[in-house]
């Protein structure tokens, strides 16, 4: 699934930054940019990104007015205001008009990364997802909640950075699942050490699991993305 990115910013040079930016994120394209809100509200119509990367201040007017805009028509796409607006007024409006994130510049490249692999994720989800608990709930609902530290909470014996490379190597789910072998060869982990993440992850509702039985030997753990193709049971 490639995302489709729409940069509104009056600034060039800036917005050939957050181009540059984007296309070095797996996942992301940029299928437009606006150097106006007139272009902007345009081309929200006619390209329908999934995300648009929005300065603030325009010589013309705020760039929340295609926020607002977009909420009005009910229109699917989100928005992360980029901006050096350091005053509390617009951070409130954003969060009311429901933004996905709210970086100041100058922008940071990984922090730029972080938030559109969050996104990334949260799209993700939302295209998964069809009956939810409530930990899926608070997922989709606060995509980058974390705790005092600011990174999120995990169980003891469960590390961010082996996380991420697992859900990675579901972006292309195999139409046959993983094995926890196979899914340890691919993060250089122990068979033993890749089954405790799989089963954090099918616990958390990410993924489920089967027992698939072949021609001959015992039957195999494998592991699949909640909205992958399974192949049938023998």
């Amino acid at each position: 699934m490639e995302l489709k990115v729409l940069i509104v910013d009056d600034d060039p040079k800036i917005a050939e930054i957050h181009r540059h930016f984007t296309e070095k994120v797996n996942g992301f394209s940029v299928c437009g940019m606006a150097a106006s809100l007139d272009d902007a509200k345009k081309m929200v119509q006619l390209l329908e990104p999934d995300l648009i990367l929005l300065d603030l201040y325009f010589p013309e007017g705020l760039g929340t007015e295609v926020l607002w805009e977009l909420r009005a028509r009910k229109q699917l796409t989100d928005v992360v205001l980029i901006t050096a607006a350091k005053e509390l007024e617009p951070l409130q409006e954003a969060l009311h008009g429901g933004v996905f994130d709210y970086i100041l510049k100058p922008v940071m490249f990984t922090r730029f990364q972080e938030t559109l692999e969050r996104f990334r994720e949260h799209r993700q989800r939302l295209l998964g997802e069809s009956t939810l608990n409530q930990q899926e709930v608070d997922r989709l609902l606060h995509p980058y909640k974390s705790g005092a530290t600011g990174e999120p909470e995990y169980p003891k014996g469960i590390d961010p950075l082996t996380l991420k490379k697992i859900r990675t190597a579901f972006d292309h789910p195999h139409p046959d699942g993983f094995s926890a072998e196979e899914i340890g060869q691919m993060i250089g982990a122990s068979r033993t050490t890749a089954r405790r993440y799989l089963e954090y992850l099918t616990a958390s509702g990410e993924l489920s699991a089967e027992l698939i039985y072949g021609a001959v030997g015992r039957p195999e753990r494998k592991y699949f993305q909640e909205d992958s193709t399974r192949p049938a049971s023998k």
